[in-house]
């Protein structure tokens, strides 16, 4: 199979990545400096990124500050680098100055099964035992005896407790639908501290993989206190046959290189941007294969079933502190289900899938499906951030 790195990639331009509003936002980036070849803390103001680093060598602890938003829109920096000239960058390269993930420090969590459409299809693929070939099948069955039975319905509730009594009468309950509509959400690490990838960035998928799908999201940015300070996208990478054919594999179907993708800037909270501004996200996805295929979907948090506040209190609180903060993707609706080739097998990635995630207020992250095996190894963790920062003298 032809290289996806190989392939002609679609240009990225600030018009493309920004958020509608950007004039407006308060935006976070992290870049990475070959001259320092290390990550530097950034503003975006307009069409060009300015290094904060100085004032705040990580962006943990820029969330720290009650200033945060002054600080990105105001404060006097250091070196400036064009945008148009980030998003240029190809993808791997550490010889030339190109977009990190936004963020650090943070623990990278998240949440579930927190859309009732969303959470059929992972009970489908339990029942499946991660087989793509059964899921019609057993997506009619599902779907004829639940029925919109799952609709409006509060996790915890009573309504809730009859629902399930009615499943289990049918022999469908499942652990899925335990997290989904039970009193508990599920929240579990996705990856670990600096693992994610950034807008342009190749995106893996593992090769074992042949049913799998990109999990379009809204991530929030939470401080060590528990306080949502702003938000921005996500890619979850979903291998629908990995974790179908046990929940135990849930961290090999979930964490493998490149299998995070955030940004592509963070939106910090101000007086135009809030959690209600989040709680009507809608977000866009679009699929762009190599073979001219083209995939649309779209989730909207209107209709997420439990509230983001809620999923940030199972994540934090006096069961669990984060002293570097963490960022929580929210869960998604998304999830395909039509035929890409065989029939009734639905939806999987091909290798050079342009994946495009946008929001009007949070912008677009843009990544190019490769093996995992494949993408550029991780190198730089914690132990490598401390020492770069303590050369250059800021830590």
């Amino acid at each position: 199979m032809e290289s996806a790195a190989a392939r002609p990639r679609r240009a990225l331009t600030p018009g493309s990545v920004l958020p509608a509003d950007a004039g407006r936002a308060a935006l976070v980036a992290r870049v990475h400096d070959p001259v320092c070849d290390g990550p530097c803390v950034a503003a975006v103001r307009g069409e060009h990124v300015v290094d904060l680093t100085a004032l705040a060598p990580t962006v943990s602890g820029l969330m720290e500050r009650e200033d945060a938003a002054a600080v990105v829109r105001e404060a006097g920096g250091g070196q400036v680098w064009p945008l148009d000239e980030l998003l240029e960058a190809p993808p791997g390269r550490r010889d030339v100055p190109h977009l990190l993930a936004p963020v650090d420090l943070q623990v990278i969590k998240a949440a579930g099964v927190t859309f009732a459409r969303s959470l059929l299809e992972r009970v489908i693929e339990e029942r499946t035992g991660g087989d793509p070939a059964q899921a019609e099948r057993v997506r009619a069955r599902v779907g004829q005896v639940v029925g919109g039975a799952l609709d409006g319905i509060r996790p915890g509730s009573p309504e809730a407790d009859r629902a399930k009594e009615l499943l289990l009468a049918e022999g469908l309950w499942s652990q899925y639908l335990e997290v989904g509509i039970g009193p508990d959400p599920e929240v579990f690490t996705k990856a670990p501290v600096l693992s994610a990838v950034g807008t342009g960035a190749d995106i893996g998928v593992l090769s074992a993989s042949v049913w799998n799908n990109p999990e379009p999201e809204a991530v929030l940015v939470v401080d060590s206190r528990g306080r949502v300070r702003g938000a921005t996208l996500g890619n979850d990478v979903n291998l629908r046959d990995i974790e179908g054919r046990s929940a135990l594999l849930l961290s090999r179907a979930k964490d493998n290189n490149a299998s995070c993708a955030i940004g592509p800037f963070i939106r910090l909270f101000d007086e135009g941007f809030g959690l209600d501004a989040v709680r009507g996200l809608d977000i866009d996805l679009r699929i762009d294969g190599p073979d001219g295929y083209v995939l649309h979907g779209s989730s909207s948090l209107r209709e997420i079933s439990r509230d983001v506040l809620d999923l940030v209190a199972a994540t934090h609180g006096p069961h669990h502190q984060y002293p570097d903060g963490f960022v929580l993707f929210t869960g998604t609706l998304f999830a395909p289900t039509e035929d890409r080739k065989t029939p009734g097998a639905g939806f999987t990635h091909e290798y050079g899938d342009l994946v495009r995630i946008s929001s009007p207020r949070l912008g677009a992250l843009v990544n190019t499906v490769v093996p995992s095996e494949q993408a550029a190894p991780w190198t730089f963790g914690v132990g490598a951030l401390m020492r770069n920062l303590a050369r250059r003298g800021l830590l």
